[in-house]
């Protein structure tokens, strides 16, 4: 028979005591999403008669993965980033606001401060040319009426062809495969890459350790992130993912949506390859095209305040 304490008044005493309720210090808000949380574990132990054991364990869990820096990897494994992204929508939908590329998750991997180039950029530092196909990607950023918007600015990054991000991977350069892009006065970007690989979680880490209790695989699609922003419009946060890829619709961290596949293809003629001042006769084309909705106020014009990679530095 389950055993239950956290509805007896010492109990929630000592909840409120512990949020921080009985005192007129520190941050209300944070009183109370703490005596939320810790009400609800309290609850998830009684429901379903958690042990000491597994809440050590549990304990144990947390510490090794924010030593291993994974946190923000297993809120997107475990669909709670997308969760976001849904509940947004659903927000947009209830005021009336629609239409634009849609949104999806940022991921763990963004780094700021990336070279700002005027129209278009090279991304790559030259060194995976060897084993990795060059992939030039353009497109136009509109808005919802198909206006182009000329100077918005395009922040994209991706992995390189062993699936690892630059600064995170200490064997890149800075700031390897990430820039950002003025659109011209058509609202064109256009940039010189390489063709980014799929990749999964570390198999020894604790995101993937998690996943495989679940019964889960850790991989993603080979993918492309963006930041886009101009004056008078919404930011947005969004990724392609690339068509073909293994793991498209099966992505571990639920990033694939209706309307965010790019269709790459893979061109095998030397004179063209020369034609884009490239040896070898293989190249990759990718055309993505944005739209951007008008941003109802200045606030949504920025991007979120979440902790990032070198921002503020």
């Amino acid at each position: 028979m389950t055993v239950r304490v956290s509805h007896t008044d010492e109990v929630q005493q000592l909840f409120r005591q512990a949020s921080g309720l009985d005192n007129d210090q520190g941050s209300p808000r944070l009183k109370q999403l703490t005596l939320r949380i810790i009400s609800d574990i309290a609850r998830i132990i009684e429901d379903l008669e958690v042990s000491d054991d597994e809440f050590w364990k549990a304990v144990d869990y947390l510490n090794r993965l924010g030593g291993r820096n994974e946190a923000g990897l297993l809120v997107a494994g475990l669909g709670l980033e997308h969760f976001l992204d849904l509940l947004q929508d659903a927000k947009d939908a209830q005021v009336g606001l629609s239409g634009g590329t849609p949104r999806t998750i940022e991921g763990p991997l963004y780094v700021a401060g990336a070279p700002l180039c005027e129209g278009e950029a090279r991304m790559d530092d030259g060194t995976e040319l060897d084993q990795a196909t060059v992939m030039f990607l353009e497109g136009v950023v509109r808005d919802t009426d198909g206006q182009p918007v000329a100077g918005a600015v395009v922040d994209l990054w991706h992995a390189n062809t062993q699936g690892n991000y630059s600064y995170f991977d200490k064997s890149q350069s800075a700031y390897n495969l990430r820039r950002r892009i003025v659109t011209d006065a058509e609202g064109r970007y256009r940039a010189r890459s390489i063709v980014p690989c799929g990749y999964g979680c570390d198999p020894q880490g604790p995101t993937q350790e998690c996943l495989d209790l679940l019964g889960r695989h850790g991989q993603r699609p080979a993918h492309i992130h963006f930041f886009l922003s101009a004056p008078g419009y919404r930011h947005l946060t969004t990724q392609i993912n690339l068509a073909g890829e293994k793991y498209l619709w099966d992505d571990f961290a639920y990033a694939t949506r209706d309307g965010l596949v790019g269709d790459i293809q893979f061109v095998e003629d030397a004179a063209a390859a020369r034609d884009r001042g490239l040896d070898g006769s293989r190249f990759a084309t990718l055309e993505f095209n944005f739209q951007l909705q008008k941003a109802p106020a200045p606030k949504a014009e920025q991007r979120s305040a979440r902790p990032r990679a070198l921002q503020g530095a």
